[in-house]
């Protein structure tokens, strides 16, 4: 396949970092934009070798700017996301809908082989949640503007950078009590970061053109299995108890007052809706991505760092997964 030049919008993350190195791997070149470079770059940059990698700092809503960068590449990623809204412009709608939709305008307008946009997996549901309205709407208008375009509905994502497993982990140490949303039955299935990536570089080297496509891992858990699961891992018994919702309305307010909230008021309304395959679309392994990473057997590859002893514990891992599953 011949090298392209990608442009990457949210580089700095889990996915995008992985993606990076992906990429540069297989002799791609990628432009990474970032808001702040002297935060970020120290960052992306040991992502690539030199002559690889090119960082811009650019605010991402001026669009005379970015419309440059469009000149001197053939795709364009966006994994910009956020899951809880902030003051200067860091709205759901302005992130998950005004800028995909001038992205995939702009990769129209200069003809890129692809745009690829990362959504979010059970938002067709949740149609109470504005974080949801706001992705559904983004996929709106990225499909008028750009046809073609690829738009990838990931579940959970984890692994040793990721938000998710490390959070609760850390939460779950500190905690004697966990609360349960619903009662903690909600399913997800989450997709390990590298499976993802693989399904984003697949669509690149395959030249697939889907528009959307559902990310899955290889199973289905729920959220009450998955706090389980983290606490075999780690070496601890907490007390898992389902709360009534009123009294996990009144909780997420509170800490939405926090500059970096564990749970808000519409993030409590997702977590009604399942996170798993709707049916309606494809997904990674419709198009020959299988996920082959459990969520047991590589959240342990990082879990020792919150035992007791960390890498130096005594082991009492009960599970017998990575034995059954094999180590993907």
């Amino acid at each position: 396949m011949k090298a392209k030049n990608c442009l990457i919008f949210g580089g700095s993350g889990q996915i995008g970092r992985n993606l990076i190195r992906k990429l540069t791997k297989n002799n791609h070149k990628v432009i990474v934009v970032t808001r702040n470079i002297h935060q970020k770059s120290y960052i992306i940059k040991t992502q690539a070798n030199a002559g690889y990698i090119d960082i811009v700092e650019a605010n991402i809503f001026e669009e005379k700017r970015i419309r440059e960068l469009f000149k001197k590449t053939d795709i364009c990623i966006n994994l910009i996301g956020i899951l809880f809204e902030q003051k200067k412009g860091n709205t759901f709608k302005n992130i998950h809908t005004v800028f995909p939709s001038i992205l995939a305008k702009l990769s129209k307008e200069y003809n890129h082989k692809h745009f690829i946009h990362l959504s979010a997996l059970g938002i067709d549901k949740a149609k109470d949640s504005e974080y949801a309205k706001s992705k559904v709407e983004g996929e709106i208008q990225i499909l008028k503007n750009f046809p073609t375009a690829n738009i990838l509905r990931p579940s959970v994502v984890y692994s040793v950078d990721d938000n998710f497993s490390t959070n609760f982990m850390t939460l779950l140490n500190r905690l004697p009590i966990f609360p349960l949303y619903y009662n903690g039955s909600t399913k997800f299935s989450p997709i390990h970061c590298s499976d993802l990536t693989d399904t984003i570089y697949h669509i690149i080297s395959k030249n697939v053109n889907s528009n959307i496509i559902e990310c899955v891992g290889p199973e289905i858990i729920s959220f009450k299995d998955i706090l389980k699961r983290l606490l075999d891992l780690i070496g601890k018994k907490r007390l898992l108890i389902p709360i009534p919702l009123s009294f996990a309305k009144f909780s997420a307010g509170l800490f939405e007052l926090m500059p970096k909230p564990m749970l808000t008021r519409d993030q409590l309304r997702l977590l009604r809706y399942d996170n798993i395959l709707s049916g309606k679309y494809k997904s990674n392994f419709d198009i020959g991505i299988p996920s082959r990473r459990y969520f047991d057997i590589e959240v342990k590859k990082y879990s020792y760092m919150w035992r007791d002893g960390g890498q130096f514990s005594t082991e009492k891992y009960s599970s017998n997964n990575d034995l059954e599953k094999g180590s993907g």
